[in-house]
């Protein structure tokens, strides 16, 4: 929910996103709870796994880094760790790229 409400940003008055919480509000106490309680976090770092349609499931690793140059732009970063089957197939994604 923090993460959520992160990402909502400056945007938390976005109707697209107001009609979400509403459905969601409608749907479930607890999420009715967790978002009553304004809680922000935004994710900085971290693992996520990714679906490839050439090279299947990647593990990557992340780092988000804010702009300040430009506000409300964020950097993020991807990245294999070496030796690891993502690594081999980034490498292999590399080589076949037009």
């Amino acid at each position: 929910m923090a993460c959520l409400r992160g990402l909502a940003g400056a945007e938390v008055d976005d109707p697209d996103l107001a009609a979400l919480v509403a459905e969601l509000s409608m749907r479930s106490e607890s999420f009715r709870r967790l978002w009553a309680g304004h809680d922000v976090r935004g994710r900085t770092n971290g693992t996520v796994t990714i679906a490839h349609p050439r090279v299947g499931p990647l593990t990557l690793d992340l780092e988000r880094f804010l702009v300040p140059s430009a506000p409300g732009q964020q950097l993020v970063v991807y990245s294999a760790k070496p030796d690891s089957p993502s690594h081999e197939a980034l490498r292999l994604l590399a080589e076949t790229a037009d």
